[in-house]
């Protein structure tokens, strides 16, 4: 509707795709409907491009499947993968994607890519700063001020 009404200002199409941020075949396309069928054409005008494969509710049910984890679908680990997702959709609805589309699937559902921090659940927090106070220094020695080659040296004698 915005671009609706900077077509009947005048400006031009590029001046409207850059001000609405879409591109120029698609304000082209608003004002050929506008001129033909005025601004009710536009607002009955369906969603262009190919259909979407997944319906509403089964995204819903994607979701919630989501949801439940991995480990509720017999994966080793709590990590949701595109593999893994993309074989979840699969399974659920048989409709095969491509990994790259899986994640804007996810992204339309409102999930954010996320990395594990990493540490073990067994980590011990008291006794990895009790080895950083005592072993640590211990281990790492400083090189003898004697000026003793070390084993790596690349010089010829």
């Amino acid at each position: 509707m915005e671009a609706a009404r900077l077509l009947r200002e005048g400006l031009s199409q590029s001046e409207v795709a850059r001000r609405v941020e879409v591109h120029r075949q698609s304000v082209s396309r608003w004002a050929r409907e506008l001129e033909e069928s005025g601004v009710r054409g536009l607002r009955k005008a369906g969603r262009t491009g190919r259909p979407p494969r997944l319906s509403p509710a089964q995204l819903r049910d994607l979701e919630r499947a989501l949801k439940r984890g991995p480990e509720a679908f017999g994966f080793a680990s709590g990590l949701w993968t595109a593999a893994r997702v993309r074989d979840l959709i699969e399974h659920r609805t048989g409709v095969r994607y491509h990994e790259a589309h899986v994640w804007r699937i996810l992204r339309r559902l409102n999930w954010t890519c996320q990395r594990p921090a990493g540490k073990a659940l067994e980590r011990d927090e008291q006794a990895i700063q009790q080895w950083q106070k005592a072993a640590w220094p211990r281990i790492k020695q400083k090189p003898s001020a004697s000026g003793a080659r070390s084993s790596s040296s690349t010089k010829a004698d």
